[in-house]
């Protein structure tokens, strides 16, 4: 049938066109910013039970509000336990005059960042507040919000840090601190709460050039 292979055709058009150009950024007022750190309470490991075949376990309760500074869907390396990473700013990392200023990229697990001459703000500053979060969703409603989120958005997440183990060996443990970097400094994220707007709060407004 004809018809019926011309909505194929473009359905399948529609997909490829919806994986290769990612969704606009949402840009926000320079100097409007979420103004708020991660909270987090480390407490005694508690098992979650077992998950896509893994065994996750709970380190410590995390709650964040911070802006979506990108997400990564992944096809493989554990997809069907975290199928995406999602990278989120707060504080200066937050600010639409400093992110202007950075270009942002995710592959392979790991979040990277550049500029072109220096950074905007201190390096050690963009280092503390941003971080690559992989995202274990506790139910469909949230992974159905984690699949949508768009960058620029403001997010809430609450749930749990994680370490996750398989019975061959297999570990992966979360970061638990905001202050490191490269290899193991993503927080593994088990969110059972979660809340999108497309504004950052408005309750302080920073002037800028």
């Amino acid at each position: 049938m004809p018809f019926l292979k011309t909505l194929t055709a473009a359905a399948v058009l529609a997909a490829l066109i919806w994986l290769i150009c990612p969704t606009p950024e949402l840009r926000q007022p320079p100097g409007r910013r979420v103004e708020t750190d991660p909270i987090q309470a480390d407490g005694p490991p508690q098992p979650l039970g077992k998950i896509q075949g893994y065994d996750v376990t709970a380190v410590a309760t995390y709650e964040i509000t911070a802006r979506v500074l990108g997400t990564k869907r992944y096809w493989a390396d554990h997809q069907k336990l975290v199928p995406y990473d999602v990278a989120l700013g707060w504080r200066p990392m937050s600010d639409q005059a400093v992110l202007d200023q950075l270009e942002f990229s995710q592959g392979n697990r790991f979040f990277f960042y550049q500029w072109a001459q220096q950074p905007p703000i201190p390096l050690p500053e963009i280092v503390c507040h941003a971080s690559n979060h992989h995202v274990i969703s506790a139910n469909r409603k949230v992974a159905s919000s984690v699949a949508d989120l768009r960058r620029g958005q403001c997010v809430h997440m609450r749930g749990r840090l994680v370490n996750v183990t398989r019975p061959d060996g297999f570990h992966w443990n979360t970061s638990t601190t905001r202050s490191d970097n490269g290899n193991g400094a993503c927080e593994i994220f088990y969110v059972e709460e979660i809340t999108v707007a497309d504004e950052l709060p408005a309750a302080r407004v920073i002037a800028t050039k």
